[in-house]
């Protein structure tokens, strides 16, 4: 048995996770290698060739890695619990006429809960994953902050991990930027991997048409749902639409009519089938309610807390006041803010670190 201890990483043959896999074997832990099969490229009827974490070219990436440096690497299915939870939700939200974020979930509700379950049989202590955060014990919490690279910073997407996971829970890569991993794997060997270009898109959405999935994953929606009325916000029929799950707050291109000047989806409304459409500046609002939370920094926090809120994965943040009531989140910015989505995460931060985070379901401005 190691020194330092038995440690269990999430190996999706990327460039991240191999990196953290290799820094923890030379720091002297005993390194035990998983990678997770979310899902089968073969069953979403999409266009593209399998490609990400879940590819064979992928996997076998991720087992080289083990081989190499002599530790032990395991492949687990966990096709069904990820189907059952996170692709239905996905498709439930839409329905919805919500925008849900599919990584927020895997991440809180079977990435880890599975590495955690997995590491428990294998005796392993700790677990190691190769996302962009830091972590820390503080006041008897365990605190999420933003990773020293900014452009490559995940906290976001971590906001629902639990206090029982963050406890075992270790970010290898978190101190560095982006091209000093890059280098490491060069200098590691991994030369190929170091130049191997990153995907964006949504592992079980390959060719990220979402549209499309959502058409192949339930049959006769798309003439269910046709023929619905693009509106202003007045209520004038401005045309019709496609159907009202096929669009996204903030949408501007791909609406299927020409209006003579932009306009952007700022609201849907799914029991009339209707999408309202406006100007650039119909899309600002001052607040918004939040659900689902998860603090992580503090059990609970006073009435009028000062944060900077995220609505987007990609948003710089804008700075609010926050309200605690009834297992929700009032937030009121200090700026309009733009194009904010139910379904989206809603992640508040104090200085670099995350104080919590959860899932918006209203947005309101100041006639509201």
């Amino acid at each position: 048995m190691s020194k330092k201890g038995k440690i269990l990483v999430a190996m999706s043959g990327g460039i991240d996770s191999t990196v953290a896999a290799v820094m923890l074997h030379e720091q002297g832990y005993e390194v035990v290698g998983i990678t997770m099969k979310t899902w089968d490229y073969a069953t979403s009827g999409g266009s593209k060739k399998e490609t990400g974490c879940c590819s064979l070219d992928s996997i076998n990436d991720a087992r080289q890695v083990a081989v190499d440096l002599g530790f032990s690497h395991f492949i687990i299915d966990i096709r069904e619990e990820f189907g059952d939870f996170v692709i239905d939700n996905f498709v439930d939200e839409y329905l919805a006429g919500r925008t849900p974020n599919p990584c927020v979930l895997c991440n809180t509700h079977i990435k880890w809960e599975a590495l955690l379950k997995r590491a428990d049989m294998m005796d392993c202590e700790f677990i190691a994953t190769g996302h962009y955060a830091q972590l820390r014990k503080e006041n008897e919490r365990y605190v999420i902050s933003k990773g020293l690279d900014r452009n490559k910073d995940q906290s976001y997407v971590l906001w629902g991990v639990s206090q029982q996971c963050l406890s075992r829970t270790v970010f290898p890569v978190s101190k560095f930027h982006k091209p000093e991993i890059k280098q490491m794997a060069r200098d590691m060997g991994y030369v190929e991997l170091a130049n191997k270009g990153e995907s964006y898109e949504i592992c079980f959405v390959p060719d990220n048409d979402y549209r499309g999935f959502l058409k192949r994953r339930e049959p006769g929606l798309e003439e269910k749902v046709a023929g619905g009325n693009f509106v202003d916000a007045t209520g004038k029929v401005l045309g019709k639409h496609q159907g009202y799950p096929f669009y996204t707050i903030g949408q501007r291109k791909g609406l299927g009519m020409a209006f003579g000047k932009p306009v952007f989806v700022t609201e849907i409304i799914p029991e009339t089938n209707t999408v309202v459409l406006g100007g650039e500046e119909d899309l600002n609002r001052t607040g918004m309610w939040v659900g689902k939370l998860n603090l992580q920094k503090y059990e609970s926090i006073a009435p009028g807390t000062q944060a900077l809120t995220k609505v987007r994965y990609k948003h710089d943040g804008e700075s609010s006041i926050l309200t605690q009531m009834d297992g929700r989140m009032k937030v009121e910015f200090m700026t309009e803010v733009s194009a904010i989505a139910p379904g989206q995460s809603a992640v508040f931060y104090e200085g670099e670190d995350m104080i919590g985070g959860g899932i918006i379901f209203s947005n309101f401005s100041l006639t509201n």
